[in-house]
């Protein structure tokens, strides 16, 4: 009689377990390719998870409503400069009226070059 509840809780317990899996596998940071320059490993840290392992956007973005620029774009990618792209990456859309980028003050200034250089070379 006792082995029933067992049962029960082993197999409430694997389903809590596969869920939390499956929610884990979802919620994951895209991780860079081996071989990655410092520019898009900044990008898969910082940028990814709104536009996207490619640079078209998330599903992530998507599901919040946040609609991030599509980052391969050549023509409109060609529109704005190197600085704007610093500008916007350090303090965020807010000042220029894009409330969902946030900023990213604490990033060295070295490495918002390298990720502008990344942008740059995706939106080719």
């Amino acid at each position: 009689m006792i082995r029933r509840p067992i049962v029960a809780l082993v197999v409430a317990l694997a389903a809590v377990g596969l869920f939390t899996a499956g929610v884990a596998w979802l919620f994951d940071t895209p991780r860079p390719r081996p071989g990655a320059t410092r520019g898009e490993r900044l990008y898969m840290t910082l940028c990814a998870p709104c536009h996207g392992e490619d640079g078209r956007g998330s599903w992530r973005a998507t599901l919040f409503m946040i609609r991030p620029g599509d980052l391969t774009d050549r023509a409109r990618m060609a529109q704005h400069t190197d600085q704007y792209l610093v500008d916007i990456v350090k303090h965020g859309g807010s000042p220029i009226g894009r409330p969902g980028m946030p900023g990213f003050e604490h990033v060295a200034d070295a490495d918002v070059a390298e990720l502008v250089r990344y942008l740059r070379a995706i939106s080719r």
